[in-house]
């Protein structure tokens, strides 16, 4: 499949996800073989009004690439000028290599303020979005959606639909709707309904936990691309188990030592971004992800979430490898 200067054969994508994918975040994903990452969504009005905390948001820089800045709003006109911003290079950054435009979000906040999911309930708006900003930007337009609102309103094929009308270059799908939220089953025959229903690649997201489960999208669906959202926090060695599969080969096997130096690695990442107060203390919750399923897992995540400093959480990260020798 191909997204402006992307092209790769059955890509896996790092979603979007607020709180999570941070620079650090999509670079230790590339790391162990994500071909395209996105950032944490960015509002497209706090941009425009240049909100302090917006622009580093949608910071990309060269070696993260291929990468797209994920804006949500829902007004076109803001939405528009959000990615002429982001496609002249944000924060001392680079332009993305695409735009991607948040229609899925379920959060209440936003979904409130009629922006993420709730646009789902009107097509002819995502048409007008996706419009205003293709004509805004030489960069390719991408979209986020779900499945639709709830059982009552799953209306996937009919914004894809009006999103490819407009312009845009591919469908990213999260197969449950706003109502599940994250919970119960995504239905891939949504995905498998969309893929027959436009030209554009559409990308297949929900319940991707490793290899055996992406199989089984690609099989079922039929999807160009493969994006992976939860499952790689704290574990982006799923990224490298699914392309181990796709090639048919052996699954490499993760151990505690890698976990690790893995988890710390994230932490450098984080703080040669961010300095390292605002690192050890934003990262701790990625940090102690890596852990699950070691042993006392449970009392060295608390340790992390009090620690302070990166030697403080290098300190206990070797101890609970140790503990597992």
């Amino acid at each position: 499949m191909k997204i402006g200067t992307f092209q790769a054969e059955t890509p896996l994508f790092l979603a979007p996800m607020a709180g999570y994918t941070d620079r650090a975040a999509r670079l230790i994903c590339r790391r162990f073989g994500a071909d395209f990452t996105e950032s944490e969504m960015v509002s497209a009005r706090a941009l425009v009004y240049q909100d302090r905390k917006s622009a580093p948001l949608a910071r990309q820089l060269f070696d993260e690439l291929p990468g797209a800045v994920q804006l949500f709003g829902s007004d076109p006109a803001i939405i528009a000028e959000a990615a002429r911003i982001v496609s002249a290079g944000t924060a001392g950054g680079v332009p993305p290599t695409a735009i991607d435009l948040n229609f899925g979000c379920p959060v209440r906040k936003i979904v409130s303020n009629g922006e993420g999911s709730a646009l789902m309930r009107t097509p002819e708006r995502i048409e007008a979005i996706v419009s205003a900003v293709a004509k805004a930007t030489p960069l390719p337009v991408t979209v986020k959606i779900r499945a639709g609102w709830d059982q009552n309103e799953r209306n996937a094929v009919d914004c894809a639909r009006a999103a490819e009308a407009a312009g845009a270059a591919a469908i990213f799908l999260h197969a449950r709707t706003r109502s599940q939220f994250y919970s119960g089953e995504a239905d891939l025959s949504v995905i498998y309904e969309v893929k027959r229903a436009v030209s554009v690649p559409v990308v297949g997201n929900g319940d991707i936990i490793g290899a055996e489960s992406a199989l089984r999208m690609l099989r079922e669906t039929g999807c160009d691309g493969l994006m992976i959202g939860r499952a790689a926090v704290g574990r982006p060695f799923v990224f490298r188990e699914i392309k181990a599969a796709l090639k048919g080969e052996p699954i490499p096997p993760v151990t505690n030592a890698e976990r690790l130096s893995a988890a710390l690695l994230q932490l450098d990442f984080a703080i040669a971004d961010k300095g390292e107060r605002v690192a050890v203390m934003e990262s701790r919750k990625q940090a102690a992800q890596y852990l699950f399923g070691l042993r006392d897992a449970a009392t060295y995540r608390r340790a992390i979430c009090e620690a302070k400093t990166r030697e403080e959480v290098a300190a206990i990260l070797c101890e609970a490898l140790a503990k597992q020798e």
